[in-house]
């Protein structure tokens, strides 16, 4: 809900107003996933909030929207078999799907990495996991058949995974054929309290002596081009003390790479004259949905 706060006050005209601005109250009453044409969209949430000028609480219903992060790098036959590259977590096996439908992810899940392939050529490919200050996390290989579609595995990683934008690349002879990113969010909450310092500095530390496996890849950081990880190790080890508003800012600013404010609507009247009402948007949880509006039945026996 900050980040579509933050949106209302500082988007044009006429959202950017001082009636604009509001601060959240408590919180979010309610969250709905949202699908079109069976595709996920994002979150619906409904939050509560207070003007930050004078006059009344009003209710807000903000559209999360997950934004792609997956590239297509590779130009061989081989690599046009890539179809998609997720991680995620509650993978389904029979309907080929993440129950965990946004992908959020924390310290202490377990991610699986999934590949989806068109049919072509056998290929061996190779899938590498870097965290984000660039300790390679783990390396296997996948084989690919002819007829394969779906190809997935959650590598047994060292917990707490360091919070923060991680990268999965495919490569084949360590050419690239994708990559994707995904974040780890850190924990604000811990056992429905407030993160205390103690808890933030091991949960948002990575795993001990940054060992996700108990081999070490990290000889494959040369092969990959990865940067200099000095100045992300320090900026990891500043995350890792945080609490408080600091550490609300630093899981905004994470959240902002991956997610947009796709709309933002009032439940009610609102002080902000630029805000549209829910009831008459074409996303909302209360916008019409005339196919689930049954009225009395027909003489002829029929609802419609």
């Amino acid at each position: 809900p900050r980040l579509s706060l933050r949106h209302a006050a500082t988007a044009t005209p006429p959202l950017a107003s001082p009636l604009c601005r509001f601060e959240p109250r408590g919180l979010p009453s309610s969250v709905h996933l949202y699908f079109y044409d069976d595709h996920f969209q994002g979150y619906l949430v409904t939050q509560a909030v207070q003007p930050s000028a004078q006059g009344p609480a009003e209710t807000l219903e903000m559209w999360l929207m997950p934004q792609g992060s997956l590239k297509l790098l590779g130009r061989s036959d081989q690599a046009s078999r890539l179809q998609s590259l997720e991680v995620g977590t509650e993978w389904d096996p029979k309907e080929r799907l993440f129950r965990n439908f946004g992908g959020l992810l924390g310290p202490l899940d377990e991610p699986v990495a999934v590949q989806r392939w068109a049919r072509g050529p056998n290929l061996t490919a190779t899938v590498v996991w870097i965290d984000p200050t660039y300790v390679v996390a783990t390396s296997y290989d996948v084989t690919v058949d002819a007829d394969t579609e779906v190809t997935q595995y959650k590598p047994p990683l060292s917990r707490p995974l360091r919070p923060g934008a991680w990268t999965v690349r495919l490569l084949q002879f360590w050419e690239p054929l994708g990559e994707t990113r995904f974040l780890v969010l850190p924990l604000t909450f811990n056992r429905k309290l407030p993160l205390r310092k103690d808890d933030a500095s091991w949960l948002h530390a990575g795993p001990p002596h940054n060992e996700y496996m108990e081999q070490s890849f990290q000889g494959l950081s040369g092969i990959l081009n990865l940067p200099q990880p000095e100045p992300a190790e320090e900026a990891a080890r500043r995350h890792a003390e945080l609490t408080g508003p600091a550490l609300e800012a630093w899981t905004d600013g994470e959240l902002s790479g991956f997610w947009s404010v796709a709309g933002l609507c009032a439940m009610g009247p609102s002080s902000c004259p630029g805000l549209e009402l829910c009831r008459l948007t074409s996303w909302s949880s209360v916008s019409p949905d005339p196919k689930s509006e049954l009225g009395p039945v027909k003489a002829d026996g029929r609802l419609r």
